[in-house]
């Protein structure tokens, strides 16, 4: 007799025959298993197919986010804290000023934006905090209403992310409702603050990318399509906001990549990929998750430029090239060009200090034992003064010294007023710096005798061309000595008193670095009536876009790692989860009020504890494994892995950078990261209280068995006399399960966060003030808080 060819030998990468045949149960099992599984069907299907519930909490919640935000969002009537940056930008953006920030516009564009619908003209500058806005008729309530909707509808988003991620309902309601008691995020999202709209614009980039993502067995259709570009859009609105919306972009980006190596698998159930076909796919994510966000990030760039047009106080940031397309721009009105033997003032583009020269001299020995030349002292000084005088002379003797213009690359000489003394540097250590230069003064004598070519030094014009004028105001320049090819330099850090804690000017050796630009700012010499003051009309010149685009990212960056002086409520990332200080926005001594910045501490806590159980169930998880322990099903595993551990990843990939920052850091930095171990925690709730068991109603022809013994069998040995659990969709899985447990945690949850924000709302919106007693019961963790004494 012939038996059937063996099937148990599978060829790699082709396709399974999409059921397996097994041998035939007997009736009366297939009855009661028919009969089972058709009332379990009937009654999921009358539970899950409205979801009128989560449509009702949705609402709830919407409604309560709207009114925790909008509340009292008229007080303080003063300006408040970071108001003083983020509204000033707003006012300059309405009277098209040009201004600098470290941070990209999409964000203020959006206060501007506020202010225009209701007619505002920007009159008000935010100059100091406690401003009055009723006096100034300033639209506060308006610019605050921005941060305000946004921050009630990132609650929305949360929820809508569980709710999407198949999580249950009370999963649902403790995710949201730790955002929607949250003091932090209240009190950032009704100041005229740029942090609403970075939560925001992060949420919705998790909420976008995992619809997309539910659409992966259907690619390339409409909605797919839809999901992923409104997941670009999404993520170039966070980075278009503050640059710290990278880190949303490695969050989403991890699983994107994940994904595509999946795809690459000959093995997927859905069949093996030709390599156009995975070219489509990797070519669809580029374009909808990098190549979007970048030019909608560029767009918003170009509206910057666009509106601002007009001279401003952000014309110093940027090069005398970039300053000539403002009109108005007082470095073009101003600028002369330059003369041999003119007598010139030169300041230093970044501390603003003066070249200057006196009579005192080098100590002979510095605190540190080394020698100095005993020369005259050159220093910077921030007033204008006779000593900062400096006669510009060229290298070679000229038959007639009217008339001569300097030129970028000449070689110069600077003769010092006031004392008749040359300029020069020389191979001594300057005062703090032992690998830079000495700069000092020599008399006539000396300067033309031996030590000639000590004085010699060039004209460098920051991106000059050969032969260009130099000019006062428009050329910034390096000073570079001649024979020793150092750049004069100058820092914040001033001398002792020996030189009137005066600033250090030494050579750098380091000619590239940016900070060695100077200017010339004024020629006292010049006539009032000399020609060169006579001015043309001039037009604004056009510089291309990414030409000014590629200049402002390089102020921007450099500007921003600047910041790294202390801040007295500033504090370090290791202190973030465990909230163990706050911000003081500001105060009224006659009622006690403040605003203090500061999460919900129980919420906080109880966030933070399950990011730490998180890592350790699967840290556990991974350990059974190992001993060849299966504590999880794989379908409760999985979930565990992708779904809670992508809000995880989300978490630590907002949060991990900044401790590798040096810039000043703040609470509010956290907030995103605050968003993601939310997440985890309503993750959490449902896994330890709604572990699904394996029951009669489990049992139907699936992907999966479970044998007797609670192992997993090979599907060539499955078959009719081994239980088979099936793989159903969540929303399935749930509408039969009793959630009394969950909904039974997530109301003690809740009502503990629910008070802790009561009690230390007082101190999230500003009133009523608080006497001594209530402002010490509040200082949990020895927060530095107003009016405790």
């Amino acid at each position: 007799m012939s038996s059937p060819a063996p099937q148990s030998v599978r060829q790699r990468g082709a396709q399974q025959s999409k059921k397996q045949t097994t041998a035939p149960a007997s009736n009366e099992a297939a009855d009661t298993l028919s009969d089972t599984l058709s009332k379990a069907q009937k009654e999921v299907k009358s539970a899950v197919s409205s979801e009128w519930d989560y449509k009702l909490a949705l609402a709830v919640i919407t409604v309560l986010a709207f009114a925790t935000r909008f509340y009292g969002i008229s007080h303080p009537n003063q300006v408040v804290f970071d108001e003083v940056h983020f509204g000033k930008f707003a006012s300059y953006y309405l009277q098209r000023t040009y201004f600098f920030d470290v941070h990209p516009p999409f964000g203020k564009l959006l206060f501007a934006f506020a202010g225009w619908l209701v007619g505002y003209k920007g009159e008000f500058l935010f100059d100091n905090i406690g401003d009055s806005y009723v006096t100034n008729k300033v639209p506060y309530v308006a610019y605050r209403s921005m941060p305000a909707l946004m921050g009630s509808l990132t609650v929305t988003t949360t929820f809508l992310i569980m709710w999407e991620s198949g999580y249950s309902l009370p999963a649902c309601v403790v995710a949201a409702g730790l955002l929607l008691f949250d003091n932090a995020h209240i009190g950032q999202t009704r100041l005229i603050l740029l942090d609403a709209t970075l939560v925001l614009s992060m949420a919705l980039s998790v909420l976008c990318y995992i619809r997309f993502y539910k659409l992966r067995h259907a690619p390339f259709s409409r909605k797919w399509w839809k999901w992923l570009l409104l997941t670009g859009f999404c993520l170039s609105c966070v980075i278009s906001t503050k640059y710290v919306g990278a880190f949303t972009f490695f969050s989403i980006g991890v699983p994107v990549a994940i994904d595509l190596w999946d795809l690459l698998d000959v093995n997927r159930r859905q069949g093996p990929l030709t390599l156009p076909q995975f070219g489509k796919h990797l070519g669809a994510r580029v374009i909808g998750l990098i190549v979007v966000p970048f030019f909608f990030y560029l767009f918003w760039f170009q509206v910057h430029f666009a509106i601002l047009n007009r001279s401003g106080p952000g014309d110093d940031f940027m090069s005398p090239e970039f300053q000539e397309t403002l009109s108005d721009n007082i470095m073009s009105q101003q600028s002369v060009s330059i003369d041999y033997f003119d007598s010139i003032t030169l300041r230093h583009k970044e501390t603003k200090v003066y070249l200057h020269s006196h009579l005192d001299k080098y100590p002979l020995r510095y605190d540190d034992g080394r020698i100095s030349s005993q020369g005259q002292q050159v220093t910077g000084y921030p007033h204008n003064e006779t000593n900062n005088h400096w006669q510009i002379l060229p290298a070679t003797e000229m038959a007639n010294e009217a008339g001569h213009r300097v030129k970028n690359g000449d070689l110069v000489r600077l003769r010092h007023l006031v004392t008749d003394t040359t300029l020069l540097t020389h191979d001594v250590a300057s005062p703090y710096y032992p690998t830079n230069q000495e700069f000092t003064a020599v008399p006539p004598e000396e300067a033309n005798g031996e030590r000639f070519n000590d004085t010699l030094f060039e004209i460098r014009i920051e991106n000059g061309k050969a032969g260009q004028d130099f000019k006062s105001m428009a050329s910034h320049f390096k000073l570079v000595h001649h024979p020793t090819k150092v750049a004069m330099w100058t820092h914040t850090t001033p001398l002792p008193d020996w030189a009137y804690k005066q600033a250090e000017i030494n050579g750098n050796k380091n000619v590239q670095q940016s900070s060695n630009v100077w200017y010339v700012e004024e020629i006292p010499s010049l006539p009032a009536d000399s020609d060169r003051l006579v001015k043309e009309p001039r037009k604004t010149k056009h510089v291309p876009f990414l030409k000014k685009y590629f200049e402002l990212q390089r102020a921007m960056f450099f500007h921003n790692n600047a910041l790294t002086s202390s801040h007295p409520y500033a504090s370090f990332p290791v202190q973030w989860p465990f909230l163990l200080r706050g911000v003081s926005f500001w105060t009224e001594n006659d009622t006690r009020q403040q605003i203090y910045f500061l999460g919900n501490p129980v919420g906080w806590w109880l966030a933070s504890s399950l990011l730490a159980v998180f890592a350790g169930i699967i840290g556990a998880d991974q350990l059974s494994q190992r001993r060849g322990v299966d504590a999880l099903d794989e379908r409760t595993r999985s979930r565990l892995y992708n779904s809670t551990g992508f809000f995880f990843l989300t978490w630590a990939a907002h949060y991990i950078p900044f401790f590798v920052m040096g810039r000043q850091l703040f609470l509010h930095h956290y907030l995103p990261a605050h968003l993601a171990s939310c997440l985890v925690t309503g993750a959490l709730v449902e896994f330890v209280f709604n572990i699904e068991p394996v029951s009669l109603n489990e049992l139907s022809a699936g992907n999966a068995t479970f044998s007797t013994d609670g192992k997993k069998p090979s599907k060539k040995t499955a078959g009719a006399d081994t239980p088979v659990r099936s793989s159903r969709p969540v929303r399935e899985r749930l509408g039969q399960q009793n959630l009394m447990a969950s909904w039974a945690a997530a109301a003690v949850i809740l009502a503990v966060v629910v008070w802790s924000f009561g009690f230390f709302a007082p101190l999230t919106y500003g009133s009523p003030g608080l006497d001594i007693d209530q402002v010490n019961a509040r200082k949990w963790l020895n927060y530095d808080l107003h009016f405790a004494k």
